[in-house]
């Protein structure tokens, strides 16, 4: 009876161990300006995801919640609205490019969000209680 003490916490804890120890590799996707500055790369994509993108024809960002882009306002605009940029994406083999349809301007700070290799959690979220109902999209800001 009382050895079913000591084994349970054990058990229990190796488990824990083993979750969290997992071999995932669940690298952030980076997004940054292509070296001219007029198209957004990302990298790190999951290559299920690629799959699954090069097989959408005619993907376009003012149809698709998977990529959007919005310019941030200014310090000194006094409206405060943020503007959606519509564009293209192209998918390569490791890598996907967005092409906006007007380009990026000097000066100005974009925010980039993304629901590229987003997923609702981990084993050690949903162990500590921390999922969420909805899926959290990464977001960057970049200043061009």
């Amino acid at each position: 009876m009382y050895k079913y003490l000591i084994i349970l916490p054990l058990v229990f804890t190796i488990m824990v161990c083993l979750i969290s120890c997992s071999p995932a590799n669940n690298k952030p996707v980076m997004i940054r300006f292509s070296p001219d500055s007029n198209a957004l790369v990302f990298t790190g994509v999951d290559p299920a995801g690629l799959y699954q993108l090069k097989n959408t024809p005619n993907i376009d960002t003012a149809y698709s919640d998977i990529i959007s882009v919005l310019e941030l306002p200014s310090e000194d605009d006094s409206t405060g609205v943020e503007q959606s940029f519509a564009g293209k994406v192209v998918v390569g083999d490791s890598v996907i490019v967005f092409h906006p349809h007007v380009s990026f301007a000097k000066g100005k700070s974009y925010l980039v969000i993304s629901f590229l290799n987003a997923k609702f959690g981990n084993a050690g979220m949903m162990l500590t209680g921390k999922l969420d109902h909805k899926v959290k999209p990464q977001e960057v800001i970049l200043k061009r």
